[in-house]
């Protein structure tokens, strides 16, 4: 039996007649004889008015138990009204109670810690804010699936139960039946890479997992990543590719989540500025900047979050920072012909303080080169027999990047912290709710 209800995103179709709607209460007050609840259902909100005489005593009485968070029916005449919350208000003439809630409910209109809200983030998610960044996400991985498909690209869902591993970051490790031991995967790049071979344009999309035992605010032990393989595309390629991807999602965003990126109190103009292409610097010049302005960076190190954010303080959009020493970067990189200490990749440093949200490079196509750094890796070779098999049987020049969801919806939405762009997130001290 349908409920009849109305979204509170619809109600502007029903301005001037009766209805019915479902919500959740935020907000409650009362002059006497005239009474308010501001109501929620998810997609939007409005406001409920209660006229003590135009109401049955029963109503009224039941408007009084109400409480945050109790779950409503509620039949009233829809008037548009720019002053309410969500420019419409409906004049009740019913409600029924579908679900109480105690009046104990844990978070109030005042400040909480963080780890009293993440203790919590099944009730925190129905926050304002909250909801504000899953518009902005859902937003950028519809964006992310339209980009693609626009271009050619075929989406290939890979592995998450691997015996091959891609980077050098921790792994989670588990026993799979007689075959010994498996690894949530890290990466669906490498069998990205073979998808790439057969079908020229792939990219991936799903949950990878990395045991990095890190507390800072850039990292999670479970996230989501956008990795496309492109076939015949070389590293000047990939980051123009690149480039192209990070100004959709940005436009994207900009056009279609206002809303949400004011309840964000997110600086507009600041994305507005994003726009191709992106400055390009070499590592090693990267590293004479952060020597000059401090840093204690060697050559042949990575670039940490600090070093990261010193570079960025000069630049208002994403740079790339190109051709990193070979031993700081993965096995599967191209080697430099103009530099054979370094390799053929880019990270893109995305501004104000947010640090790498892609890492990219050019693919070892020759396969000698690729064997000798899988023995200098000390890597199972047995584990990548099929890995090295699609240099023997065609090797073509390929590229490929893989792009961290959540960090780009924190620095798109101006997050302190890169948890609260997951759901529910999973870091070195939390694996619950």
């Amino acid at each position: 039996m349908s409920l009849q209800n109305t979204r509170l995103t619809a109600l502007g179709q029903h301005v001037g007649t009766s209805t019915t709607i479902h919500a959740w209460v935020t907000h409650l007050r009362s002059s006497g004889k005239v009474a308010f609840a501001v109501l929620r259902d998810g997609g939007g909100v409005c406001q409920a008015v209660f006229v003590k005489s135009q109401v049955s005593v029963e109503v009224w009485e039941r408007y009084q138990k109400l409480t945050l968070e109790t779950a409503v029916a509620i039949t009233g005449e829809v008037r548009a009204e720019p002053r309410a919350p969500g420019g419409f208000e409906i004049g009740v003439s019913d409600l029924a109670v579908v679900g109480e809630s105690p009046v104990d409910y844990p978070i109030q209109p005042k400040e909480h810690g963080v780890d009293f809200l993440l203790d919590r983030r099944h009730l925190w998610l129905r926050s304002p804010k909250q909801r504000a960044i899953f518009v902005v996400r859902n937003e950028i991985e519809q964006s992310i699936h339209d980009f693609f498909y626009q271009r050619g690209f075929l989406r290939c869902d890979t592995p998450i139960l691997t015996a091959a591993i891609g980077e050098r970051s921790g792994l989670f490790e588990t026993q799979y039946f007689e075959e010994g031991v498996a690894y949530l995967a890290q990466t669906g790049q490498l069998y990205g890479e073979a998808a790439a071979a057969a079908f020229g344009l792939i990219y991936t999309f799903g949950p990878t997992f990395r045991a990095e035992k890190s507390k800072t605010r850039r990292h999670l032990t479970e996230f989501w990543m956008i990795e496309p393989e492109m076939a015949w595309y070389d590293q000047d390629d990939n980051m123009a590719l690149q480039e192209e991807f990070i100004s959709f999602l940005v436009q994207r965003v900009l056009e279609r989540c206002g809303e949400a990126l004011t309840v964000l109190e997110r600086d507009t103009a600041k994305l507005s500025a994003i726009k191709a292409p992106f400055t390009r610097v070499s590592y090693t010049d990267a590293v004479d900047v952060l020597q000059k302005k401090g840093s204690a960076i060697e050559w042949g190190q990575d670039l940490g979050a600090e070093d990261e954010a010193l570079l960025m303080a000069d630049h208002h959009g994403p740079v790339f920072v190109m051709n990193y020493p070979k031993e700081a970067k993965a096995f599967y990189m191209k080697e430099n012909p103009a530099d054979p200490r370094t390799v053929l990749c880019s990270d893109c440093l995305a501004p104000e303080g947010y640090g790498e949200i892609i890492g990219g490079s050019q693919r070892e196509d020759d396969l000698d080169r690729l064997v000798a750094r899988i023995k200098h890796e000390g890597l199972p070779m047995e584990s990548y027999d099929w890995y090295i098999e699609l240099r023997k049987y065609g090797t073509f020049t390929h590229s490929g990047f893989g792009l961290g969801l959540e960090r780009t919806v924190a620095w798109i939405c101006g997050l302190q912290h890169i948890r609260e762009a997951s759901l529910f997130p999973r870091m070195m001290y939390r694996l619950k709710p």
